[in-house]
């Protein structure tokens, strides 16, 4: 016997539809209608009507084969074998994190041509993999932001069992997998919930339309939804973890915030089931609220995104200044973000034309990921260019020392371990002409704070604009890929044997820098990173007599006392004597 439920508080009637028949369901507490049904098991296609109209998607559908417009179908997650019982996620505060997209990430874009790259990532010293929305969106291929169906992996990567089998391969290789959400709102295209009951609000409004109803009339069940898709990823994909989608466009003036009751739920799951699950924002506030523990007054989120360390960092090295960028652009800044993460901590921003963020505090660099590259930062440029496009090959080294050696937990973006060519910019697949067209001509003005030409900006809704972004690892094997790809696997090699380096306190990181000389050196512990900006070679001073354990340029580079020696575009990373 199988029980069908579903929401559906504004409904005069509902009724299930299965096997080819027509069911009525009785109608229960809270506006929740359900059916119990003899002879229905796992693998059985079913949609749900309400007052005679069209048959719809279950909004909790585990299984959209046909896409987000076809049936529902049933999974019994208990028949998945697991063999990872004995599994346990590194802490965060010691991870490297891999961010990757299913449908890119392997010729075949699939969950199970993911799992063929996996042991790259073993050998690489990865810890975390972190996968792009994988919850059934439009079309065959995206970004997968758009997502309409959140409890059901998207069918063209492969079925339930596919994900399940990524993520216990994953396990299998001494991996921990997170898996990007996204709570702020839902796609255009097949997005029935409205049909169903109060899950949007017109009390506020976000980039992509009406927000997800959290404080209004019916929030109580639609934050149920939220919360237990996120523990359902968790208990039945194994997931170790989930990477929230924006969440400065979550809006609740609720006593306990959403992201409040998120965190606490989830970390009741890893109590019961004496799991390490962790919990990571993607947030645009310069909030430290979100990651202080409840106890404090805060969320209580394990970590987020750090855009201001990004944004310093990426401007310093390629000298943009176009769009958000205007805000940053001088050592000074990457040196505060090192130091204090947030550039903007109360401090006036020009880009924002207001005062914006406010200080951490005492918080450990672990609450916070840096990175020189993420799906956002690669693909919302015009073209998708990657900082191998934008920057010689010893600034892309000076990049991957910093993020790889700073205090906070370093993440990598698919291909840039081996400096990939291929591009990523923005693709989607929409069937509907009209939201075709709308989000062909959205990135072209989405781009003009930036300064860039229309003409430049390759069609999302081109199929070669996303088979271009498929990752090319006959790459791996090959100059200047292959060296990059070694300097990679020694950095994380350097930041695995060297306590210091995964040290969260930031009063422990001093930062030296000369803007007008164009160097830095960051020492952390033992560990000094000396960095030349200049076009010429120069002397760089450091803190104490050390020895070369990484050179990004052997024949230019070397250390003499207190003396580091650096040729133009360069980084040493040297270690007390």
């Amino acid at each position: 016997m199988t029980t069908f439920r579903v929401w559906a508080p504004r409904a005069g009637n509902a009724a299930v539809e299965v096997s080819g028949r027509r069911e009525p369901m009785r109608p229960g507490p809270s506006g929740w209608w359900s059916a119990a049904l003899e002879g229905v098991g796992a693998g059985a296609d079913y949609a749900f009507v309400t007052d005679g109209g069209d048959p719809l998607p279950d909004p909790r559908s585990p299984w959209q084969p046909n896409g987000v417009h076809g049936p529902s179908r049933t999974v019994d997650h208990g028949a998945f074998h697991w063999t990872d019982s004995g599994w346990q996620a590194p802490p965060l505060s010691s991870a490297v994190v891999y961010e990757l997209h299913v449908g890119t990430f392997s010729m075949e874009g699939t969950f199970a041509g993911a799992v063929g790259h996996l042991d790259h990532l073993v050998e690489l010293g990865i810890s975390h993999v972190e996968l792009m929305p994988v919850q059934e969106f439009s079309g065959q291929w995206g970004w997968g932001y758009d997502g309409v169906d959140l409890f059901a992996p998207h069918h063209c990567y492969g079925e339930p069992a596919g994900l399940k089998a990524l993520v216990n391969a994953c396990h299998e290789r001494g991996l921990a997998v997170l898996l990007d959400v996204v709570y702020n709102h839902l796609g255009p295209a097949g997005n029935y919930l409205s049909r169903f009951g109060p899950y949007f609000s017109t009390r506020h409004a976000t980039p992509w339309g009406e927000a997800v109803n959290l404080d209004a009339e019916g929030s109580y069940e639609v934050r149920r939804f939220l919360c237990d898709n996120a523990l359902m990823w968790l208990r039945d994909y194994h997931f170790d973890g989930l990477r929230l989608d924006a969440v400065h466009q979550i809006f609740d003036a609720s006593a306990v915030h959403f992201l409040e009751q998120l965190a606490e739920e989830v970390a009741e799951l890893g109590a019961e089931s004496g799991r390490h699950l962790v919990v990571i924002a993607e947030s645009d506030l310069n909030d430290p609220r979100l990651v202080r523990p409840r106890e404090a007054g805060g969320y209580g989120l394990d970590a987020q995104w750090s855009d201001d360390f990004h944004h310093a960092l990426h401007t310093v090295l390629t000298g943009e200044q176009a769009g958000y960028y205007a805000d940053f652009g001088s050592l000074a800044d990457l040196a505060k973000s090192l130091q204090m993460v947030f550039v903007y901590d109360g401090r006036y921003s020009a880009c924002r034309a207001r005062i914006h963020g406010r200080p951490i505090g005492d918080l450990p660099g672990w609450r916070f990921l840096g990175f020189l590259q993420n799906h956002d930062q690669v693909g919302n440029r015009a073209k998708g260019d990657r900082s191998a496009r934008l920057m010689s090959l010893g600034r892309l080294k000076i990049g991957a020392a910093l993020v790889l050696c700073s205090p906070f937990v370093p993440m990598l973006f698919q291909g840039e371990e081996f400096a990939a060519s291929t591009p990523f910019p923005y693709f989607s697949q929409h069937q509907e002409l009209q939201l075709a067209r709308g989000v062909s001509e959205g990135r072209k003005r989405e781009f003009q704070a930036f300064g860039w030409d229309p003409l430049d900006i390759p069609d999302p809704q081109d199929p070669q604009t996303f088979r271009r972004a498929r990752l090319d690892w006959n790459e791996v094997a090959c100059a200047p890929h292959a060296q990059m790809l070694e300097w990679h696997r020694r950095l994380i090699a350097l930041r695995r044997s060297t306590p210091a380096l995964c040290d969260g306190r930031l009063r422990e990181v001093e930062v030296q820098f000369d803007e007008e000389r164009a160097w830095l050196t960051m020492t952390r512990g033992p560990i000094v990173v000396a960095l030349n900006l200049a076009a010429a070679s120069q002397v760089v001073p450091v803190a104490f007599g050390a020895t070369v354990r990484l050179s990004s340029d052997d024949a230019a580079c070397r250390v003499s006392g207190k003396e580091a020696y650096l040729g133009p575009d360069s980084v040493l990373i040297l270690e007390a004597c």
